[in-house]
């Protein structure tokens, strides 16, 4: 199973400032622990006219040219610097990655990603642009280009928070589903409308959360029908997180990991996982749980046939680019 990473890129931040930046070399030195065959890949970086797929031009220019007022660092809670626009290329280009390897082989992995608090045409939350907005949109023109079926997406959101930017910019795409479980109370403050809100209560357990789940999945199911998936894992239900108010344990969160995973497997439906957010109080338990996510994600990817498909030319494309 591949892995995309772009931890090398570390953004500047001031002394004591909350977003665990160090997380992420953690998780995949934790991830490559769990699943010693777990194939490591760095991304590119997602470019201008991918890009533009999500995002407005005039924010694109405002982000790769430094000039973000004051008010719009705040929003996205980094200061602007060189690295923050490496990184958050490189995190939407994990993805574009992930998916079109998911293609062919049915499980990829970004080891960062679930940036799904940025709107078209701001940031917000730590999230500068929208991974998979971007990438749903791209997945979609390639198809097209290349004479494919079209596809239709579905996007579950499991972070503790809601995915308010991919809920605005998909809302008018009519092949995407966007599933988002979220704490009711918790940030954005002012929601968005996904195609399925699902808000639990501060201090919602595993038995609570995972029968809120069972019925969405039921729900989204029922009402629509997927060809791929995209999975957003957040940590930040996590009992020990900072800024969750949910209860569940690192083993509720492996039986939410399973009821993805089975959905996506049993039904031969190639996912993408994001690790999305996670700020535990304790920064080695959160990467525990997105490693935790990983070697579940290893264990149905050997569900997946890897063979050719009728996809194949939107994975090697990608990789023939990296190498």
């Amino acid at each position: 199973m591949k892995a995309f990473y772009s931890d090398e890129y570390v953004l500047p931040l001031p002394e004591g400032h909350r977003f665990p930046m160090r997380k992420y070399r953690l998780t995949r030195d934790l991830a490559v622990a769990r699943v010693p065959d777990l194939e490591l890949v760095k991304p590119l970086a997602a470019t201008r006219d991918e890009l533009e797929l999500a995002h407005r031009a005039a924010y694109i220019d405002a982000v790769f040219d430094g000039t973000l007022t004051a008010r719009e660092q705040r929003e996205i809670g980094f200061p602007w610097s060189v690295a923050m626009v490496e990184r958050s290329r490189r995190s939407v280009g994990a993805t574009l990655g992930a998916s079109r390897v998911a293609c062919d082989e049915g499980i990829a992995i970004n080891l960062a990603g679930g940036t799904h608090h940025a709107y078209a045409d701001k940031g917000s939350g730590f999230c500068v642009f929208n991974d998979v907005a971007v990438t749903v949109r791209s997945m979609r023109r390639e198809r097209q280009r290349e004479g494919l079926h079209p596809w239709s997406f579905v996007v579950i959101d499991l972070d503790v928070h809601q995915g308010n930017g991919t809920a605005s910019i998909l809302a008018a795409d009519a092949d995407v589903f966007t599933l988002s479980l979220h704490g009711e109370k918790n940030f954005p403050f002012r929601k968005e409308a996904s195609t399925l809100d699902v808000g639990l209560p501060d201090g919602c357990d595993d038995d609570g959360y995972l029968a809120a789940l069972d019925a969405a999945l039921a729900t989204m199911l029922d009402r629509f029908a997927p060809d791929f998936v995209f999975y957003l894992a957040g940590a930040d239900p996590y009992t020990g997180d900072r800024l969750g108010r949910l209860d569940l344990s690192i083993e509720g969160l492996a039986t939410r990991d399973r009821r993805v995973f089975e959905l996506a497997a049993s039904r031969a439906l190639p996912i993408a996982v994001a690790m999305a957010g996670g700020y535990g109080h304790v920064i080695e338990e959160t990467c525990a749980i997105h490693a935790q996510t990983v070697a579940l994600a290893a264990e149905y990817a050997s569900r997946y046939p890897h063979h050719p498909s009728s996809a194949t030319v939107l994975r090697d494309a990608h990789l023939t680019r990296i190498s």
